[in-house]
């Protein structure tokens, strides 16, 4: 039997249950529509990571105080206070593959300035620290070596501190503020950056002086990391190679101590998230695939009854010249296209519904063309393989019996 003919009798059977039809498709709709939803936030949440990964520095390096034991039990990375200065002094002597260096102290804060007043982070480093971190100065300028040697009281702020201290599109150059009672003089403003991957303000922070810090807030000779940049991204794990050794050396570990520092690159960052990110993606997809079979059996349900329904109409065609697979294929276009048309309104539904997620609830998303083809292929494989058992029973049915069917 000729192709279209056997797509017009497709339609028409499926036509007269139109509701029915549509609550078949309802299955392969979510499912299709799920899966590109889910696959579209958890690729936009890996991009979302990578880009903030990437924020922290061009080829950066973080040296982080490691964990300690006691009583057996490791506590977290950065529960030690075991990074100096001279560490940093010594790694940026003698390690050739780092290019630029700066210790790191850290205090959160109450921040004054006239009747305005705010809790922030506050963060002691060296002027190579904007370098490092690809930093912008919006307004103003950074600190000076000199500024670093005088421990002066300068600092550079982020735009949640010139929001929330002095109103927003307000200049606050040459302003005072009191950190800790202690008074400094805004001298930069730094170019926003947003909110990170991991929920935190990236401009809610204020940068002075590493010496002015350690000295005059902290009083302390500890750090609570240092971040350094290597040559180039080839050079990473030679630069941290060289960085383990040069520690170990100075903090005289013996060959079987283990280190008492962490050092982290951005690629160890990258893997980390990116790893965690593609098991939540592979997660939320399977989660939602599961409507699609859920889709598919309804299809199965659904083609089983209407092969019962049709059991006479079956058995004149058969009787008529009708071969066994002309009713097979008959039936599997019916299938292939609940499935292809539950598909296609699935995608178009996914799409605007991976849109009001990124409106509404804020949420990063990316819908690539490879996660659409994949739901549509999977709706489309679905469609044949769950519509192949009825289309064979139809095929099946002995024509003198299928008459006799009441």
């Amino acid at each position: 039997m000729i192709i279209s003919n056997l797509l017009k009798i497709a339609y028409r059977s499926l036509s007269k249950n139109k509701l029915r039809t549509f609550l078949t498709m309802l299955g392969i709709i979510i499912g299709v529509a799920s899966v590109i939803a889910m696959l579209a936030i958890g690729e936009g949440s890996k991009q979302n990571i990578t880009a903030s990964i990437s924020s922290l520095g061009t080829n950066s390096v973080m040296i982080m105080p490691g964990a300690i034991s006691q009583g057996g039990v490791h506590l977290e990375a950065g529960s030690s206070q075991n990074l100096k200065k001279e560490d940093a002094d010594i790694i940026a002597q003698r390690c050739e593959d780092v290019k630029f260096i700066s210790p790191v102290v850290q205090r959160g804060s109450q921040i004054i300035a006239s009747s305005q007043n705010w809790h922030t982070m506050v963060y002691g480093v060296y002027n190579i620290y904007f370098q490092i971190r690809n930093m912008t100065i919006e307004n103003g300028s950074g600190f000076s070596e000199s500024d670093e040697r005088s421990a002066a009281k300068v600092c550079v702020v982020g735009q949640t501190i010139v929001k929330n201290l002095f109103g927003e599109g307000n200049n606050p150059i040459g302003e005072l503020i009191r950190i800790n009672r202690i008074p400094f003089k805004i001298i930069g403003v730094l170019e926003k950056k947003g909110q990170s991957a991991f929920g935190t303000d990236q401009d809610d922070v204020i940068l002075a002086p590493f010496s002015t810090v350690q000295k005059r807030m902290l009083s302390t000779t500890n750090l609570s990391m240092i971040i350094a940049s290597a040559q180039s991204e080839e050079l990473m794990d030679d630069a941290r190679n060289e960085i383990t050794q040069v520690l170990r050396e100075r903090h005289k570990l013996m060959a079987s101590q283990e280190d008492d520092f962490t050092v982290r690159t951005q690629s160890d960052l990258s893997n980390i998230f990116g790893s965690v990110s593609k098991v939540l993606t592979i997660l939320l997809a399977s989660i939602a695939s599961i409507s699609l079979l859920v889709g598919g059996i309804g299809i199965m349900n659904i083609m089983l009854v209407s092969v019962i329904e049709r059991t006479r109409e079956i058995g004149i065609r058969l009787a008529v010249g009708a071969t066994s697979q002309d009713v097979l294929i008959q039936f599997m276009i019916e299938a292939i296209f609940i499935s292809f048309l539950g598909g296609l309104i699935g995608v178009f539904i996914g799409v605007i519904a991976s849109g009001l997620v990124a409106q509404f609830g804020g949420w990063p998303i990316s819908i690539s063309v490879s996660s659409v083809l994949l739901s549509f292929f999977f709706s489309a494989v679905i469609g044949v393989f769950f519509g192949w058992y009825p289309a064979r029973k139809a095929a099946n049915l002995n024509p003198i019996e299928a008459l006799r069917y009441e």
